[in-house]
């Protein structure tokens, strides 16, 4: 007998069907509870309300697990490349030899922008953020392709999904290049994904960039771990568009656009900027831990804790390694990142911390790494965003395949004026 949950509102009952997840996960469906009921749920903020069934990304927050497509997240961070992993998500499966060939084919065969987009850079402002120019552009990449701009369509959901990931990273370069005042550099076929974004982004016209292998690898392994993580702010708002229809580009524009906020994406930003502040206060780090245990000193660890892991955050446990090892093959000698291992030690040892599991979480480290690697504070996030595509397409991809899948609509509990009547202007106060 399937599990049921009653509800008792105003002396009746009310008997609500259970759905289990693969994994155990229980969910009350409250599918029709308004029409039985005339009652809605109030949740602010989501916290306790599942929008979606997914197969794609389980997390299980106590336990600190993070699978994709039921892989562990420590094993494709070992094993695994970025492409790879990109199309695990999105075809719900490994790829075979053939299968990874005829995917990275296809990305590289996408990997060009339209040359008129060169003019739409041009039209920004030097000062602008590359947040804005990276959802700006997705959304005008879109028009220079037939079938991009109607309903979307799984006809050609291949070769728009391609396209996407292949260029999402050349937009990036590019909006760096056009923020520093710098020339285009294009991408070239030789190289794979993430070394060449480092080539867009580094090289010069007269040199190319030197690709070490620990760098890419590095860069890579921070696209694995951000490549998906459950409806989070920008893929819950990925799925809210796709569930209109739109097409790909212009629902990834708005996760670009929802990742921008300095509580989702912005996270490993806020890390840099707190050491800087705490280098430029002439303190090692001794003065702010103290200051950050008293709650009313307006201080606050960035990049430590994390809202869905009550315990350690999995993929901190992997790039701490990864950072540590960058590190110490750079030989980087940088005062913040001398900060950061003190903060880093006392969250590990100071009971504090420890009691709270005010853990590092991966935004810590992978600011720490990008700043080794010489990216500029101001596209930590659109690093963030290049990661994130395959999780946002497979996401997409599943609101497509979905043959009940309707508009997301939710509704709310109204709290301002009771009926009102227009007053015309002469008798107005």
């Amino acid at each position: 007998m399937s599990e049921t949950a009653t509800l008792e509102l105003n002396g009746k009952r009310y008997v609500l069907p259970v759905t289990v997840g693969s994994e155990n996960e229980k969910a009350v469906a409250i599918g029709s509870l308004r029409d039985t009921t005339g009652y809605i749920t109030l949740d602010d903020g989501y916290g306790n309300t599942g929008s979606c069934q997914s197969e794609i990304t389980f997390i299980d927050g106590e336990q600190g697990i993070l699978r994709y497509r039921g892989i562990p997240i420590e094993e494709l961070a070992d094993k695994s490349t970025f492409v790879e992993v990109a199309y695990l998500l999105i075809y719900g499966h490994l790829p075979n030899r053939s299968e990874l060939r005829s995917f990275s084919d296809l990305l590289t065969e996408n990997q060009n922008l339209h040359e008129d987009m060169k003019y739409h850079f041009e039209g920004f402002s030097s000062m602008a953020h590359p947040m804005a120019m990276l959802s700006a552009m997705i959304n005008a990449s879109s028009c220079f392709y037939p079938g991009l701009m109607g309903p979307a369509s799984r006809d050609r959901f291949n070769i728009h999904a391609a396209r996407l990931l292949a260029q999402v990273r050349t937009i990036a370069a590019f909006s760096y290049r056009k923020s520093r005042g710098l020339p285009i550099i294009y991408p070239k076929r030789a190289y794979k994904y993430t070394a060449n974004f480092l080539h867009m982004m580094f090289s010069e016209p007269y040199q190319d960039y030197e690709l070490k292998p620990e760098v890419v690898k590095a860069l890579d392994l921070i696209f694995v771990l951000h490549a998906d993580h459950e409806q989070n702010c920008s893929t819950a708002t990925v799925r809210m568009v796709a569930s209109s229809k739109a097409n790909l580009f212009a629902c990834a524009a708005a996760g670009v656009c929802a990742l921008w906020g300095p509580l989702h994406g912005g996270a490993n930003q806020a890390v840099i900027e707190m050491l800087q502040d705490i280098h430029d206060s002439g303190d090692d780090g001794s003065k702010f831990i103290n200051a950050a245990k008293d709650k009313d000193s307006g201080r606050r660890l960035m990049g430590f804790g994390h809202r869905v892991y009550k315990n350690y955050d999995p993929r901190a446990k992997i790039i701490k390694t990864a950072c540590d090892r960058l590190l110490e093959t750079l030989q980087v000698s940088d005062p913040l990142l001398d900060i950061a291992k003190k903060l880093e030690e006392a969250a590990l040892s100071d009971d504090y911390f420890v009691s709270r599991k005010l853990y590092p979480n991966v935004d810590f480290y992978s600011g720490i790494i990008m700043r080794a690697l010489s990216i500029p504070v101001e596209m930590f996030t659109v690093i963030f965003a290049i990661g994130r595509m395959p999780g946002w397409i497979a996401n997409f991809k599943e609101i497509l395949d979905d043959p009940k899948s309707r508009i997301y609509r939710p509704r709310q509990v109204y709290t301002g004026r009771p009926l009102n009547h227009y007053v015309p202007l002469d008798d107005r106060p």
